[in-house]
């Protein structure tokens, strides 16, 4: 069976989410860099997930352009391994940058807000400021993580959401959603169509760091994992169409 089944169309089921992209997301796989022609059509989906009336904050990877952490012990003695990390969240704002124009280009309107200030470039992010312009139906894009190194953009993730008090937490991946192995690799995993917090942490499934499954598990932040590169795929998200695998508070772990 397919792990995606389509449904009549309906309206948006979430009001107000953080989408989670990776910097993977941002160039084609196995390379490194941007392309725009990857940048566009993820723009594209958010703008006809807005057209619904959802109110979106976009959450940023860098992993494209640079990894904090790939300097961890090879070049230490030049590198510490928390500047690398700043250089990790300075490679979101670039990011941002890029898919802030993408958005202008389909006539969105939009607001670049940082953990780490640049006012040359984007906004500090002030949660306050940051919900009046989700209220205003500004798609927000929010770089540089939490602004503080040794946190992933995953945790920036489920904090921002926290924060802006979304409904879901919606993570796009390569992936249909979570499975036993990583299915690239092992073509008979099995994928789970929806799933709980401590399943994930008793099965060591790496979809999201364990900061993050663990302060989405506290405040009950449900989070949906789905393969971006299907076509509509975040408008589906959003309209709550069965995509991907659900993870809740108190959803028995399911295989499909």
């Amino acid at each position: 069976m397919s792990p995606d089944q389509p449904l009549e169309a309906s309206p948006a089921m979430y009001k107000r989410v953080i989408l989670k992209l990776s910097g993977e997301s941002f160039c084609r796989a196995g390379e490194r860099g941007i392309g725009m022609d990857e940048v566009v059509l993820i723009a594209g989906q958010i703008r006809e997930a807005q057209e619904l009336g959802c109110q979106i904050a976009v959450v940023i990877g860098g992993g494209n352009i640079l990894r904090g952490a790939q300097f961890k012990g090879r070049y230490g003695a030049s590198i510490q391994e928390a500047t690398a990390h700043y250089m990790g969240m300075l490679a979101t704002v670039i990011n941002g940058l890029a898919l802030q124009d993408a958005l202008e280009a389909v006539d969105c309107d939009t607001r670049l807000m940082t953990a780490i200030k640049m006012d040359g470039v984007a906004e500090p992010y002030i949660r306050r400021r940051a919900k009046g312009h989700l209220n205003k139906g500004r798609i927000v894009i929010l770089a540089a993580g939490t602004g503080s190194p040794f946190v992933t953009t995953d945790t920036a993730a489920a904090q921002r959401a926290l924060e802006l008090e979304t409904d879901i937490l919606l993570k796009a991946t390569r992936v249909d959603g979570i499975f036993s192995e990583d299915p690239e690799k092992n073509p008979h995993a099995v994928f789970y169509r929806d799933l709980d917090y401590e399943t994930i942490r008793r099965q060591d499934l790496r979809v999201m760091d364990q900061t993050a499954i663990a302060q989405c598990a506290e405040h009950n932040m449900p989070i949906l994992v789905f393969n971006y590169l299907k076509d509509g795929a975040i408008l589906r998200a959003i309209k709550g169409e069965k995509i991907g695998t659900l993870v809740t508070a108190k959803s028995p772990a399911s295989a499909v």
